[in-house]
This record gives C-alpha cells, structure tokens and sequence, in this order.
C-alpha cells in the first residue's frame, strides 16, 4: 500500500529551516538541475504576504495568519501533487513550520489544525533542514521581500523549527557556513542523495 505521502510515483521533500537559510535558493538550483523530474511548491507565508494578506501584532490575528499559511501550503502541494503525479515535489517549508510561528504551544496549533505533530511530519518522505545564517550571526537580508525577523527573532525559529523537524524519520540538517557557495552545494547534494533513495523505493 502506497504511503499518504506518495504522490503517483513521486515524493514529497520538504525543505526548511529558519528565515536566511537559502533553502528558496536551493529549490530554484535544484529544479533547474533535475528538470521535469521536479516540481516545487512555492512557500505559502511568501504568496500570501506580497499579495496584500494583512499583518497584525494581536494574539488572534496571528492565529488566524497562519491558519491561512498551512490552509494555503496543503491546497498548493494538493495541486502540484495533482498535476504532476510522477514528479517528486520539493516544498519550499512545510505544514509543520506553523507550529514555530504559532503564537503558542505547537500543540494548541496542531489541535487547531485537527492533526498532530506525527501527522504532518507523515505527509513528507524527507525534510533537509537550511539553518539560518543567523545563528552563525550573519545576515539575512536576501531577495524575499516579506521577511521581517531580525537575527535574533530568525535564530530563535530557527531552533523551534528544528525542535519539530528532528523528529523526522528522514531529516538531513545543512549547517551554516560562511560561505554561502559551500553552504549551498552541501545542500543539493543532500537533496540530490535523498532524490536517489527515494527513488530507490520506486
């Protein structure tokens, strides 16, 4: 029996990580890479916020953001899944990244999900974690308008991000490095070896 995560012959790669962390760079590289055997899903928050979706401080309107976010996120690998069953879909972060930026406990954002932690993390055959720049105190500034952490606030998701991610059964972590280039190329390496077992399994 094929697993939740199976998309016809194709997988699911989640890449994430804390804001900085060349992951969207990665993806771009990677797919011009690969071709027509990759398809990606573009990040949710990025969409929604250079669309005009609003930003507000209060508690409730945090919540309902990234219930938007995650809503968007599953409808847009949904589609991809859909329209390209035999590709392997890279996905620019994934449903379990809202709980990092909940504001509240993980659980309570899982609960308000109606799913778990377990749950969300099945939906992906393997996570390759970016760590943010930040946490080696570099910059983060990048091509992504609607950023708006500072080192600080991105070093602290980056930790909870990888709070949540460690416990993927197929998770691979690219560290920081100063030098984004090597940084990069340890990352599509690893993706380029997860692409190769997961296909493996085919």
């Amino acid at each position: 029996m094929d697993s939740p995560t199976r998309a016809g012959n194709g997988y699911r790669i989640v890449l994430t990580g804390g804001p900085g962390g060349g992951k969207t760079t990665a993806a771009d590289l990677f797919r011009r890479e690969l071709g027509d055997e990759v398809v990606v899903v573009p990040e949710a928050a990025t969409l929604l916020f250079s669309g005009g979706f609003p930003r507000y401080d209060d508690l409730e309107s945090k919540k309902a953001v990234q219930r938007a976010i995650v809503s968007l996120q599953k409808n847009l690998e949904d589609v991809q899944k859909a329209h390209y069953p035999d590709r392997i879909l890279l996905c620019d972060r994934g449903t379990v990244d809202g709980a990092a930026y909940w504001p509240g406990p993980p659980d309570e954002f899982f609960e308000t999900l109606g799913s778990s932690l377990e749950a969300e993390l099945a939906r992906y055959d393997a996570a390759i974690f970016f760590q943010s720049a930040a946490v080696g105190g570099s910059g983060i500034e990048g091509g992504n308008p609607t950023r708006i952490e500072n080192l600080d606030q991105a070093a602290s998701l980056d930790q909870q991000l990888m709070k949540l991610w460690v416990n993927h059964k197929r998770m691979v972590v690219v560290p920081h490095n100063v030098s984004f280039f090597k940084k990069i190329t340890f990352g599509l390496a690893a993706i380029e070896s997860i692409v190769a077992q997961l296909k493996m399994r085919m």
